[in-house]
């Protein structure tokens, strides 16, 4: 990158960083996305500081016409509204050339998830696991450890971000009956346990003071630490353990995410009556919208309640 672009891109981040507290992994999206914007305007002999719409909208005709997934050219439009709207803001500019971009259409797509069966049987055969006779410290440890992973995700609906990064302290309270989450952009919100989450955060616990591995939360920040650079067990590992925990149990791994988890505590809340605005705030939305993904989980029951409680709809069979 030869333009000032460079410098405004590395300034960019550092207040996305700084200010709206973006996490890692939305800061290496946003370089990615405005590195791979810079060669292509490169290749038509200009940078990023001095695109215009018409530069920007060919570039989104050109990874639309590579066949790239309209939610990725979404992310991608999102990046660059985000960049051209801070350079305009900080005077490096004088207009803002994506306010004219059409965002590419999207299909309603629904969340992958499984159903409370599926999930019983992963909880069921976790605890199972932990139970086994003839297993030393260490190893049951690590069992204990992908029990109360899964027990807490489906307890509270947390991002796997969330998750593996939750401090000791939180588990040290002496009420467990609510966890404090640390969201995107550092906004804390208040999750309820359930029983058999506490119950398995209490074994966890009890282990890793026999492994010698309990130390006060100022020296041990993570509840589930690791060797890893960042300190916390890594997310890919839990993805890893939880697949291979799912294949033992007979259900198709190659569909069974983390993710996939948070999905199913959203949708299972709505299938048993809870209110959308109750799992926007348990899921850390910060926009209705985004949990709207869920209705459809919402206008199936309704069409079940007006069918077997519509007197019109019995008279109708």
């Amino acid at each position: 990158m030869s333009d000032p672009g460079r410098t405004h891109l590395e300034t960019f981040l550092e207040m996305m960083s700084a200010e709206r507290g973006s996490s890692k992994n939305t800061l290496a999206s946003y370089r990615n996305d405005l590195v791979n914007l810079h060669g292509f305007l490169a290749g038509r002999g200009g940078g990023l500081t001095g695109a215009v719409t018409d530069d920007l909208r060919a570039y989104l005709a050109d990874i639309a016409g590579r066949g790239l997934a309209a939610s990725s050219q979404a992310r991608r439009l999102s990046s660059m509204r985000q960049f051209y709207r801070f350079l305009y803001s900080e005077g490096l500019r004088g207009d803002d050339p994506t306010g004219n971009l059409d965002a590419p259409r999207r299909a309603r797509s629904l969340p992958k998830t499984i159903s409370s069966t599926e999930v019983s049987r992963l909880l069921d055969r976790a605890q199972l696991e932990c139970e086994a006779p003839g297993q030393d410290t260490p190893t049951r440890l690590g069992k204990l450890r992908l029990r109360l992973l899964l027990e807490l995700l489906y307890a509270t609906g947390m991002r796997v971000s969330e998750l593996v990064t939750l401090p000791l302290s939180a588990a040290l309270q002496e009420e467990k009956r609510f966890l404090i989450v640390r969201g995107k952009g550092g906004k804390e919100r208040l999750v309820p346990l359930s029983e058999t989450a506490r119950e398995a955060m209490t074994a966890y616990l009890e282990a890793m003071t026999q492994c010698g591995r309990e130390t006060p939360p100022s020296r041990q920040a993570f509840l589930f630490p690791s060797r890893s650079a960042d300190g916390h067990l890594p997310r890919q590992v839990f993805a890893r353990d939880l697949k291979a925990l799912a294949a033992r149990c007979g259900l198709r791994s190659s569909q069974l995410s983390p993710h996939v988890v948070r999905h199913a505590f959203a949708s299972h809340l709505l299938e048993n009556g809870a209110d959308l605005r109750v799992v926007q705030e348990l899921l850390g939305h910060s926009d209705i919208s985004t949990t709207q993904i869920y209705t459809h989980v919402l206008e199936e029951r309704l069409q079940k309640l007006v069918r077997d409680h519509h007197p019109l709809a019995r008279t109708a069979e």
